[in-house]
């Protein structure tokens, strides 16, 4: 692979992940971003003027879109969970690629990231009941054909695509909140990742019984979801992990 990369961004939103690579990487490296999102490609644009970096933003259908076969690194970040039929984007990504080059997926694994909270002082059973949530995503999986655990398939689908040398590493981070330590911080995160009250609940429950719950389980959901708003306050110690799943391949 080239020593000066030209990357393909697929769903590249306003260039997140180019501003993160491209100052890591050699001069002379590019950058193309494809969005169906015109505001989104408009702000990168507006982002990138100045920076000493070769980029090119296009608006369109990544599917519809033809795509020379040119790139060195094809990338996803958080698309392919919204896909119903995701091998497409991974055979256009791998299309696209050279001999040698990459194709990279980060996606997130939805039962493993509900897993990878603690709140100290808190029963973490009883604000999230993972067995619930697991049936829960497998049935919306089901039906909408989209699929928040697909990050964990990733590497059997690039696999099947007869991508080579198919490995899968998982983002370690963990994001600590302990308000007596450093409270600027910890407030920090808990804005980030602070838990909504889960409103009526009537509604509430209603619209997870459409998506497959039973009645009870989810009066459950609303009473963990409840005590979780009530209970995570910026004075809570806590630690979290995305957990991110990255799904590498070559071609």
């Amino acid at each position: 692979m080239s020593e000066e990369p030209h990357i393909i961004d697929f769903g590249c939103g306003f260039g997140h992940l180019g501003l993160r690579l491209l100052p890591l990487l050699a001069d002379g490296s590019k950058y193309t971003g494809i969005d169906a999102g015109a505001g989104l490609i408009e702000h990168a644009r507006h982002l990138f003027k100045g920076l000493p970096y070769e980029v090119d933003f296009v608006v369109g259908d990544f599917h519809s879109i033809p795509i020379e076969r040119k790139y060195d690194i094809a990338v996803c970040h958080g698309v392919l969970l919204h896909m119903t039929e995701p091998m497409l984007l991974l055979k256009k990504m791998a299309d696209c690629v050279k001999n040698e080059g990459k194709v990279i997926a980060f996606e997130p694994h939805w039962n493993g990231n509900m897993a990878s909270y603690y709140f100290e002082g808190v029963d973490q059973s009883s604000v999230i009941p993972l067995g619930l949530l697991q049936e829960l995503f497998e049935r919306d999986a089901l039906r909408t054909g989209k699929d928040g655990n697909i990050g964990l398939k990733l590497p059997l689908y690039f696999n099947r695509l007869g991508l080579r040398d198919v490995q899968c590493r998982m983002s370690d981070k963990v994001n600590i909140m302990d308000p007596e330590a450093d409270r600027e911080k910890a407030t920090q995160l808990y804005e980030a990742i602070k838990f909504s009250d889960p409103g009526d609940r009537e509604q509430f429950s209603t619209y997870l019984i459409e998506r497959g719950m039973l009645p009870e389980e989810a009066e459950r959901q609303y009473e963990a979801e409840k005590l979780l708003s009530e209970t995570f306050t910026s004075s809570v110690a806590a630690t979290y992990a995305a957990s991110i799943k990255i799904t590498f391949g070559t071609v």
